[in-house]
C-alpha cells in the first residue's frame, strides 16, 4: 500500500475507530448504570414494582397516587402499568395492558373506561418499564449513542440518547459519581405534532435491592420547577401480587350500549 493510500483511507480509519471507541463507552456508561441500580440479577428478580405516594401540580393541587408495574414478558420488557390519581372521591386512571392503552377521567365528566390512541398508548408503554428506557433498550432493539459531558444543574453529567425504532428518542444524563439518571429528556410524536418533555429524578431508595427514584419531577422541556409536576412517593413495594384485571380495562356497562 502507498503512502498516499494510505493518508487517503487514515480519515476513514480513524473514524472507525472513533466510533467504535464511542459505541464501546455507551456500553461501558449502560452496564455503569444496570450497576448502580443494583445489578442485572436484582433487577430481573423484580417482577412487580407498587408505589404510593402524593401526585402534585403546579399552584400545590394535590392528589394521592398509586402506580403498578407488571413484568409480562422478559424477553422483550414488556411490562404493564396501571395509574390511579384520586381527590375528593375522584379517580382519574391511565393504564397499559402491554397491549393496548385505556383511561377513566371523571374531570372530564366521563366516568367510563375509554381506549387511548396508538401514540399516547407507546408512550404509556415506555413509562410502564421497571428498567427504564435506558436499561431496556437492548431487549427492545433500540441505539443507545454517547453524546459527550454536558452540564445538569452545576453537574457534569456524561450523556446518552436511546433511539427508539418508533422514532421516540429519550435523552439521559448520567451522575458521574454514581451513575444513576438524574434527568431524562424524552422527545415523541403524539398525534402528529412533536413534544419534549423533560424529567428530574432524585431520592433514590433501595427496594429489593434496587435503586428507584422517589422523587420524579415532570414538565415541558425547559420549563420552570415551579411548573413541573412532582410526584413524591411514600413507599415502594417489590413482587406485591398484582390482580392480572388490574391493567385490562373494564367493559362498558351494558346500559351504555341500550338506547333509551
Amino acid at each position: 500500500m502507498s503512502l498516499r493510500t494510505i493518508a487517503i483511507a487514515s480519515p476513514i480509519l480513524m473514524l472507525a475507530v472513533s466510533s467504535a471507541a464511542q459505541a464501546q463507552t455507551a456500553d461501558e456508561l449502560v452496564a455503569k448504570n444496570l450497576a448502580a441500580r443494583g445489578g442485572a440479577e436484582k433487577l430481573a428478580a423484580i417482577t412487580s414494582y407498587v408505589t404510593k405516594g402524593e401526585l402534585r401540580f403546579p399552584g400545590d393541587f394535590k392528589l394521592a397516587y398509586t402506580e403498578r408495574r407488571q413484568r409480562l414478558d422478559p424477553h422483550t420488557d414488556t411490562c404493564a402499568v396501571r395509574v390511579d390519581a384520586s381527590i375528593q372521591g375522584l379517580t382519574v386512571v391511565q393504564a397499559y395492558d402491554g397491549k393496548n392503552g385505556w383511561r377513566i377521567n371523571p374531570f372530564e365528566g366521563r366516568k367510563d373506561a375509554e381506549r387511548m390512541g396508538a401514540d399516547e398508548a407507546r408512550a404509556l408503554s415506555d413509562e410502564a418499564l421497571i428498567d427504564g428506557a435506558l436499561l431496556a433498550a437492548s431487549a427492545k432493539g433500540s441505539k443507545v449513542d454517547y453524546l459527550g459531558r454536558e452540564d445538569v444543574d452545576g453537574t457534569l453529567s456524561y450523556k446518552l440518547r436511546v433511539s427508539e425504532s418508533d422514532g421516540t428518542v429519550f435523552t439521559y444524563f448520567l451522575d458521574p459519581d454514581v451513575f444513576l439518571e438524574i434527568k431524562v429528556i424524552e422527545r415523541r410524536t403524539i398525534r402528529g405534532a412533536e413534544q419534549e418533555t423533560e424529567t428530574d429524578f432524585g431520592d433514590y431508595e433501595r427496594v429489593a435491592g434496587v435503586y428507584f427514584p422517589f422523587s420524579i419531577s415532570s414538565g415541558p422541556r425547559n420549563s420552570a420547577d415551579a411548573d413541573k409536576q412532582t410526584i413524591t412517593i411514600a413507599s415502594g413495594e417489590a413482587n406485591l401480587a398484582v390482580p392480572a384485571d388490574a391493567f385490562a380495562m373494564p367493559a362498558q356497562p351494558a346500559a351504555a350500549s341500550q338506547s333509551k
